[in-house]
């Protein structure tokens, strides 16, 4: 009978020890893509560092669409080719499984819409933050915008490339 006693209560302390040290044990996590954004107003994100094993797409440079496929150089001012061009991207990342919110780094391409004039950064930014930081699709994406003296065509403003990558 002592020998009984003595047995369970031995079991019953390897058991709350196998418990013990099964509990700490750090919870098994999936690795994420991680993004820092300098302020909660910011357009993109300042940092954003992907982990080992994740799935990376390259989407090659995109340009806007006719407004009219009878005018195929008739593709609308900055704001209407930016528009254009991520729709496109959203569409495409779409088919295969993915969203915008996967996109982890941008560069933009942007011709002045006068000779010799500047960028319009504000209207690609402000059709870009329709896509990116808002409440149904939070993440945004790390990017350069730069400008550049000319694009394929005469009436092209806009060009966007783009990586994004799927953590596993």
């Amino acid at each position: 009978m002592k020998f009984k006693l003595m047995l369970g209560a031995a079991l019953a302390l390897l058991a709350t020890a196998a418990e013990a040290k099964e509990k700490a044990k750090p919870p098994v996590t999936k690795p994420m893509i991680e993004r820092a954004v300098a302020s909660p107003t910011a357009v993109i994100s300042s940092m954003v560092s992907i982990p080992p094993g994740s799935r990376i797409i390259y989407l090659s440079g995109s340009t806007g669409s006719p407004l009219d496929p009878a005018k195929p150089e008739e593709v609308g001012d900055t704001r209407a080719q930016t528009l254009s061009i991520l729709t496109k991207m959203k569409a495409s990342l779409e088919a295969m499984g993915l969203g915008m919110g996967d996109i982890v780094k941008m560069n933009v391409f942007l011709v002045a819409p006068t000779p010799g004039g500047r960028m319009d950064s504000a209207a690609m930014n402000d059709v870009f933050k329709t896509f990116f930081g808002t409440a149904d699709q939070p993440n945004r994406p790390a990017r350069s915008t730069v400008q550049v003296a000319a694009l394929g065509r005469p009436t092209t403003f806009v060009e966007i490339e783009a990586v994004v990558a799927k953590a596993p």
